[in-house]
């Protein structure tokens, strides 16, 4: 596995909660500003380089931190097949390009109105800018792989990789979208939108590390398929740190607020169906309904009922899981794929109790 010292050296992690006034970078083809130090943001922001306001949006956008969990997994995974770093990194800045596109179309599409403890880009830049931002981080990514250290068979299926999957995660976020229109959404409608959502991205960045170590497309792409299990993981993981955890969201619960059928909710449809069926009916009030007041009281409930501890529990059973998933992966990333689940569950036993 990659040491600390390595990853924060390829891919160094921003700050979720950048100190104000927000960092500037330079960006490619638009008015000389402070440079950064960061060659993988660099790199993204050549990606998008044009005319007009758009780069300098994109450039606020991936300024403001953010994880860069797949980057690092790209780079750990690299360094387990023993790739050279140098080809790890183009890959890497499409990958995380995409994810970002996703981010902004999702904040639109949610209403969330802060991302990482800031205001989101279309609170700063109006919503018609944001989709124009997040469009041009969708396509970005083909611009990343132009680099004269891929051979033209290994551009094309990484390319492929990117679009198959991509359409892979929009499919998810629709089934996802569409959960809230069931009578009672199951724990397995609820499962299968969001490894379909969350576990194509996890899926692609090691695809593409696979391919860079001589893998075919095909082959690369069925051992990287046990990811989509991570994916599901990181998704469980993600939706109780929305109530118990820090998101840099505006407060606790935004999948609530929201209207979202998340884990919690699909677990007390599952449990109790009297009190699940109550909660549909006020996730599907208009958002200016729901209250304060209302989100922590049905926070209490998913800790009284038990319901958290299901989904928790859940979230175990698919660690157990994991390595059967996996097991078509080479040995170094099996490792890394459960030394990525046990990450997760460190952060699942630091969420607070309220």
């Amino acid at each position: 596995m990659a040491s600390t010292a390595t990853l924060r050296t390829l891919y160094p992690r921003q700050p979720t909660a950048p100190a104000s006034p927000r960092r500037r970078f330079r960006v490619p083809g638009g008015p000389p500003s402070a440079t950064s130090d960061d060659p993988l943001l660099e790199r993204m922001l050549a990606a998008v380089a044009g005319p007009g306001p758009l780069p300098a949006m994109v450039a606020d956008h991936l300024g403001s931190g953010g994880k860069r969990v797949r980057a690092g997994l790209i780079a750990q995974a690299g360094e387990g097949l023993g790739l050279d770093p140098g080809r790890l990194q183009p890959w890497a800045a499409a990958c995380e390009l995409l994810h970002n596109a996703t981010l902004v179309h999702d904040d639109v599409q949610d209403g969330d109105a802060m991302r990482r403890g800031q205001p989101a880009l279309w609170v700063r830049h109006g919503m018609a800018q944001a989709i124009n931002a997040g469009d041009a981080m969708l396509l970005a990514p083909v611009r990343a792989l132009d680099v004269p250290g891929y051979a033209p068979i290994e551009r094309w299926e990484l390319t492929r990789a990117l679009v198959e999957r991509s359409i892979l995660t929009a499919c998810g976020q629709s089934q996802e979208q569409m959960l809230i229109q069931q009578v009672a959404p199951s724990w397995p409608d609820y499962q299968a939108a969001a490894r379909a959502k969350t576990g194509p991205f996890f899926a692609l960045a090691v695809e593409g590390v696979l391919i860079l170590a001589g893998w075919s497309g095909a082959a690369a792409r069925r051992a990287s398929d046990g990811l989509l299990e991570l994916g599901l993981l990181f998704q469980l993981a993600d939706d109780l740190e929305d109530l118990w955890g820090e998101k840099g969201r505006e407060a606790p619960g935004a999948d609530l607020r929201e209207g979202k059928v998340s884990a919690l909710v699909a677990a007390t449809v599952e449990q109790d169906p009297e009190r699940g069926a109550e909660l549909l009916a006020w996730l599907r009030l208009p958002r200016t309904q729901r209250t304060p007041g209302q989100v922590q009281a049905w926070t209490d409930f998913f800790v009284q009922s038990g319901v958290r501890a299901r989904v928790t529990a859940r979230w175990r059973d698919g660690l157990a899981e994991l390595p059967e998933r996996c097991a078509a992966l080479p040995p170094e990333l099996q490792q890394l794929a459960l030394a990525t689940a046990d990450g997760l569950a460190q952060k699942l036993a630091r969420l607070r109790d309220r």
